[in-house]
């Protein structure tokens, strides 16, 4: 169910895809979604169309600065999150040659309800997966 955007500067549509890929390696590696759940969005922006400070936190950013947004359901852990975000760093610095320090990555959690996968309908609410229903257990959704 992750619906993931991407917003970098202009590259080559096969390095948009094998960073797209990264993300989505990583999110099966480390937030177990099912092969084939891959939606992405990679938006190009042109030169002052991604903002962004250079040094915010000490943390030195530089033209190949890229946003990652994942919007999935609620409920994972803060150890699970902080593992997803240091996969996607490290698949896209081995496979894409990013640096660490030019990858920014927000998680946008919702409920089942909050996400149509097509057709008008919440998928999730009427027959949610095995999984989704065990996050709900634990007082997520």
């Amino acid at each position: 169910m992750p619906l993931v955007r991407i917003s970098l500067m202009q590259t080559t549509a096969h390095r948009a895809q094998e960073i797209g890929r990264c993300v989505y390696d990583a999110m099966r590696e480390t937030i177990g979604i099912p092969e084939g759940d891959n939606f992405q969005v990679i938006n190009h922006c042109g030169v002052g169309e991604l903002v962004y400070d250079p040094t915010f936190l000490g943390i030195e950013r530089t033209n190949e600065f890229m946003i990652i947004e994942i919007t999935l359901g609620r409920g994972r852990e803060t150890a699970v999150k902080q593992a997803l975000f240091a996969r996607i760093t490290e698949l896209l610095e081995a496979r894409c040659q990013v640096r660490p320090d030019d990858v920014m990555i927000g998680l946008n959690e919702v409920g089942l309800d909050d996400m149509s996968l097509g057709q008008g309908r919440a998928q999730f609410v009427e027959n949610p997966p095995a999984r989704l229903l065990s996050l709900s257990d634990n007082g997520s959704s």
